[in-house]
């Protein structure tokens, strides 16, 4: 109960030392068409198994998290490569994975262990694409 009132407090006092990444991972922009097949891939990105979002030849797309069309508009792009990059920060009792931290997992598999879900590369395309949603 006390970890959950920690967490709306941190909302509610509109705290945003931790609510971006200013700087690309990669020191280059990534590449929006890319992070597009990113996205709708459902072997890499796993984004369409909790979001939605206008990729309409993808079809059961979730709805346990936002929907991503939009997304450009609500966030900046150091916002948007935050919450991909570790969303725990945010929010620590998130779903959402994080992509590209590697400690403080629990049960990784050992051929996994201290390795990102996503490359610095593949974030800065999805970072991208999510951009051109407005």
């Amino acid at each position: 109960m006390l970890r959950i009132l920690a967490v709306a407090a941190f909302y509610v006092s509109g705290a945003t030392a931790q609510d971006a990444i200013p700087d690309s991972l990669t020191g280059a922009k990534g590449d929006p068409a890319r992070g597009r097949a990113i996205v709708a891939n459902r072997q890499v990105g796993l984004c369409l198994l909790c979001h939605s979002g206008p990729i309409p030849e993808e079809r059961f797309q979730g709805d346990l998290a936002p929907d991503l069309a939009g997304a450009g508009n609500r966030w900046t792009e150091a916002q948007l490569r935050q919450r991909i990059v570790d969303s725990r920060k945010l929010n620590p009792l998130t779903i959402m994975p994080s992509y590209y931290r590697t400690e403080g997992h629990a049960r990784v598999a050992p051929a996994f262990r201290g390795k990102p879900l996503l490359d610095a590369e593949q974030i800065e395309d999805i970072v991208a694409y999510l951009g051109t949603l407005k």
